[in-house]
C-alpha cells in the first residue's frame, strides 16, 4: 500500500477530542455549558484568519514580530485540531472522507493533466471548482 493510502488521523483525533474535552470542562464552569458546533466553528475562523496573516508574513507580505517559524508551526497545528475537533463533533469519518476526497482528485487532476494541453477547460472541468 503507498504511503499515501496510509494517513490516519485516529491518534490524532483522539488526542484532539481529550484536549476539546478539557475545554469543555472551562467552558462549562465558566459559560455553564461547552460550545456549540457554530461556536466551534467561529473559533477555527478566528485562527483562520491568524494563519493567513503568518502565512504572509511568511512572505513578507505581512508585518510580523516575534518567532514566525514557531508561530507557523504551531498555528498550522492548532488548525488541524479545530478540523479534528469539527469532524467528530459532527460525527464524520475523517479517514475515509480524507481518503476518498483523494481518491475523487486524484482521478479528476490526472485526467485533465492528460488532456490535450491546447484545450480550454473550465476550472471545475480542471478539477480546481471542489
Amino acid at each position: 500500500m503507498p504511503a499515501e493510502n496510509k494517513i490516519d488521523f485516529t491518534a490524532a483525533a483522539s488526542r484532539a477530542r481529550h484536549i476539546r474535552e478539557l475545554y469543555e470542562q472551562l467552558e462549562k464552569r465558566l459559560h455553564g455549558s461547552a460550545w456549540t458546533p457554530q461556536e466551534l466553528m467561529l473559533g477555527y475562523h478566528c485562527d483562520l484568519g491568524e494563519l493567513g496573516r503568518l502565512v504572509m508574513a511568511a512572505q513578507d507580505r505581512w508585518l510580523h514580530e516575534g518567532d514566525l517559524p514557531r508561530e507557523l508551526e504551531g498555528k498550522l497545528a492548532e488548525c488541524l485540531w479545530w478540523v479534528l475537533v469539527l469532524s467528530d463533533r459532527l460525527g464524520v469519518d475523517l479517514n475515509k472522507a480524507f481518503k476518498a476526497k483523494m481518491d475523487d482528485l486524484d482521478v479528476q487532476l490526472t485526467q485533465s493533466v492528460a488532456r490535450n494541453h491546447q484545450e480550454v477547460m473550465t476550472p471545475n472541468e480542471a478539477g480546481l471548482g471542489t
